[in-house]
């Protein structure tokens, strides 16, 4: 099962960041980039896992995993993350500030 990016976050920069967004619009989508990426990361972590036992939930659990490891990245990416949102957020500074 694939984790799917958040919608527009794959897409040109210059097609989804306008000139003069807020910082705090910035960093939230900086922050976005980071969970997707540490989701990425994540996932083959867990491909190899069994879900039998006491409390293994089968084919259900398998199913709603992906949900798990992008609650999991989003809570790392809100504890302070790896640091990728802030170049993230650093870069797209940048390039709000170079002429159109």
């Amino acid at each position: 099962m694939d984790v799917l990016p958040v919608a527009g976050l794959l897409t040109p920069a210059d097609a989804t960041a306008k000139r003069g967004q807020s910082p705090e619009q910035m960093r939230e989508t900086a922050q976005a980039f980071e969970a997707s990426f540490l989701s990425q990361m994540l996932k083959p972590m867990f491909e190899g896992l069994e879900t039998d036992g006491p409390f293994g939930g089968g084919e259900g659990e398998a199913t709603w995993r992906s949900f798990l490891i992008d609650a999991m990245a989003k809570q790392a990416v809100k504890a302070g993350g790896i640091g990728l949102a802030d170049t993230v957020m650093s870069e797209m500074l940048k390039m709000q500030e170079q002429p159109a």
